[in-house]
């Protein structure tokens, strides 16, 4: 496919909120799922918010505070169409704490479709996603690094959701990029990735979310060993799923043979889970699940590849067990 002058971008590159950063520049690890700027309120009590300006500088400090502590290298923001994304506030957070982003386009899963979805076929979805691709957020100058996170529930995509789909597959297909999935409550990744696939997006250009909401380790097995990425990403919501049902499932993805195939991270989604308001914060990861994961027995060097090098290749394409 030729490119265009202005989409052109080494593989080994990202694109993030800031401009393009090579991989190499990645040296600590990544949140594969998170959310920086979001509105999802759909009750009107304001919970299922982050806002840019009232809760921006405390997401920014936590991040900075991440990057100081824990070498925090990258974080990718799914915050898509419909929900509430805000890419100049997040250029603003990551100049601020020090932290690379990478934002995303899609559409989340169907009751936050916005009206452009309705009737839309998946020709006209597929143009507007090349497009803000392509030609950036407006007129920000900044580019999507991912498309995400494109969602679906039950255990079959609804037909909004099909569109959305196979029109996320064709956009990734036509720029490189990879696909995030939101999987409600973890059900319905076999079929996103049939979906994906189907449309000739390879799967390890694919990441399944929230398999760590469901306790199916043998659906766990077969979505990684059809090569694409399976996300525990919703670590320390335990409100959803204890952290020690995660780590069981994770264990027994690892020791199935699957490290890499394992994105993680904690999918911040509302501002009652901010350090400041008394939540886990960002760093759940780091300051309690991890060090539950080498106590388990996991080595180093499959935790930096489960959060540092898995990441990486999942965001470039690179099929290849190293960066």
């Amino acid at each position: 496919m030729q490119q265009h002058s202005g989409d052109a971008h080494h593989p080994r590159d990202l694109r993030t909120v800031t401009g393009t950063l090579p991989v190499s520049a990645v040296r600590g690890p990544a949140l594969a799922h998170e959310h920086l700027t979001l509105d999802l309120d759909r009750a009107g009590d304001g919970a299922a918010i982050l806002h840019a300006d009232r809760h921006g500088p405390a997401v920014t400090t936590e991040l900075a505070h991440l990057r100081e502590e824990y070498g925090l290298g990258l974080v990718v923001e799914l915050t898509c169409r419909g929900m509430g994304r805000r890419p100049q506030a997040l250029a603003r957070i990551s100049e601020e704490s020090g932290v690379p982003v990478v934002a995303a386009t899609g559409w989340y899963y169907e009751p936050f479709h916005p009206a452009e979805v309705d009737g839309a076929d998946v020709g006209e979805l597929t143009a507007i996603l090349v497009r803000e691709i392509r030609d950036g957020f407006g007129d920000t100058g900044i580019r999507p690094g991912v498309l995400g996170e494109i969602g679906s529930h039950g255990e079959v995509p609804s037909e909004p959701e099909t569109r959305v789909l196979l029109a996320s597959a064709q956009a990734a297909v036509a720029t490189g990029l990879s696909v995030a999935t939101h999987a409600q409550l973890g059900h319905g990744g076999r079929a996103q990735l049939e979906l994906l696939t189907g449309a000739g997006l390879p799967p390890h250009r694919i990441s399944v979310g929230h398999q760590d909401l469901l306790d199916a380790p043998a659906v766990h097995r077969e979505l990684a060993a059809s090569g694409a990425y399976v996300a525990f990403d919703t670590v320390g919501k335990e409100s959803y799923q204890s952290d020690t049902t995660r780590l069981r499932l994770l264990l027994a993805l690892v020791e199935a043979g699957h490290a890499d195939r394992v994105l993680l991270s904690c999918d911040i989604s509302r501002h009652a889970y901010l350090r400041s308001e008394g939540g886990e914060g960002y760093g759940h990861l780091f300051r309690s699940f991890l060090p539950r994961v080498r106590a388990a027995g996991v080595d180093e060097d499959l935790i930096d590849l489960m959060t540092r090098r898995n990441p990486l290749r999942f965001l470039t394409g690179a099929d290849t067990k190293e960066n």
